[in-house]
């Protein structure tokens, strides 16, 4: 099986899952992650985000989430980083230390194959080894795949805020999942 570099098809149906490494994303990853994160800042509700980041703000980015100790994570597959995923403080105060977020976004062509999964369990085994005591998803507009990925690996609903952001002319939803770790 290949994967193509931009918006290619998959040859087969093997499972992706089984075939993605999943492994801490490196400086020379991050042009992909850019590229990856962008495609959702400008065509999808995914994130609130408005501007798309360049690469030295996707880099200063990855260094704050290692600076807390905390992964980030890429999926490689074939030699393409077809995904990424990373944990950040869920919240500023002292009193959040032992709550984290978890970010993730897979290459379109790649949703529904298991790279999600893979990444988000990875990610949750990480801050599991790591003390961190529960998981928030935030998931912004209506986001089947992003719902039932999380719902999947044990995630449930806590919260959800109508009207909580603006993007695209119309105000969308945040719905919050949260997961224990401990």
């Amino acid at each position: 099986m290949r994967a193509e570099r931009s918006a290619g098809s998959w040859i087969d149906e093997t499972p992706l899952e089984s075939k993605c490494l999943v492994r801490s994303a490196t400086a020379a990853d991050m042009p992909d992650v850019t590229a990856i994160y962008a495609q959702f800042v400008a065509m999808s509700t995914a994130t609130f985000e408005t501007e798309v980041p360049d690469e030295w703000e996707m880099r200063r980015r990855r260094q704050a989430v290692l600076d807390r100790d905390l992964p980030y994570l890429v999926a490689e597959l074939e030699g393409y980083i077809v995904g990424f995923c990373y944990a950040s403080q869920f919240r500023p105060r002292q009193g959040y230390r032992f709550t984290v977020e978890d970010s993730i976004y897979v290459r379109p062509d790649c949703i529904g194959h298991g790279v999600g999964k893979a990444l988000l369990g990875t990610l949750i085994s990480e801050c599991q080894a790591k003390g961190c005591h529960s998981m928030v998803a935030c998931i912004c507009g209506v986001n089947v795949p992003s719902v039932a990925l999380h719902e999947s690996l044990g995630f449930q609903q806590v919260g959800l805020l109508p009207e909580a952001g603006y993007k695209f002319g119309e105000w969308l939803r945040l719905l919050i999942m949260q997961r224990p770790l401990q």
